[in-house]
């Protein structure tokens, strides 16, 4: 593993990097790309999410499954791609909700580095992606990583919203032990926001809205969503 694990995350993370399954994971990552394939996000920022938002700041945790495989979308942020590259389809949706639910503008770009700086953890289920293979990294080691951060976040004493968008997130959510039944965390569950379910519940299901109700009766602060 060649990504540095910023501060407020290491001690949770230091088990589970120490392992031989982390081990694994970072070899077999090296491997791949001295094989010469190209690997997204690239080196440095495969950890983004945890960087810009620190252990203490989550207030809502959004998961997502793993970064976008075209060239310059992936960034580290689940849902998220850097300014000047063409908003996905699901970010679009995403957007549209915002938009009825708190009459936020759509945005001209996809990048939301704004929320998680305001304590949005925008983390995906697996950390890498081989170009153009979408979950072609799945089972090789990041889901103990970030089931760990998703724990973390559940274990605290502070309240945290979890938007979980589609049953790959929901499931995810279901192994965390320390989030079934905690009943001083809001879960809000609806379809995913791509095209093919979005349709399905997601759009109306006031995501946003009913987060902020949650932070601000619990003394946390509400997300600028916009």
């Amino acid at each position: 593993m060649s990504e540095i694990v910023p501060d407020s995350w290491q001690l949770v993370l230091e088990p589970i990097l120490a392992s031989a399954g982390a081990r694994t994971l970072g070899g077999w990552l090296r491997a791949e790309e001295d094989a010469g394939k190209a690997v997204y996000p690239p080196r440095g920022c495969r950890l983004r999410a945890l960087e810009l938002t620190p252990l203490p700041e989550v207030k809502v945790v959004i998961l997502g499954q793993d970064p976008y495989h075209g060239p310059g979308q992936a960034h580290g942020l689940c849902f998220s791609v850097p300014d000047g590259i063409a908003i996905p389809p699901s970010l679009r949706n995403i957007y549209k909700e915002l938009h009825a639910d708190l009459g936020c503008p759509v945005p001209a770009h996809g990048n939301l580095e704004r929320w998680a700086r305001q304590g949005v953890l925008l983390l995906n289920n697996t950390l890498t992606v081989e170009a153009g293979k979408a979950g072609s990294h799945a089972g090789r080691g990041w889901e103990a990583i970030t089931d760990a951060c998703v724990a973390a976040v559940a274990e605290r004493a502070d309240p945290a919203v979890f938007l979980l968008w589609g049953s790959h997130a929901q499931g995810k959510a279901a192994r965390i032990p320390a989030l079934k039944g905690a009943d001083r965390h809001c879960v809000i569950e609806s379809p995913h926001p791509s095209p093919l379910s979005a349709h399905r519940g997601f759009f109306g299901s006031r995501p946003f809205s009913r987060a902020n109700a949650f932070l601000e009766s619990n003394g946390r602060g509400a997300i600028d969503w916009c």
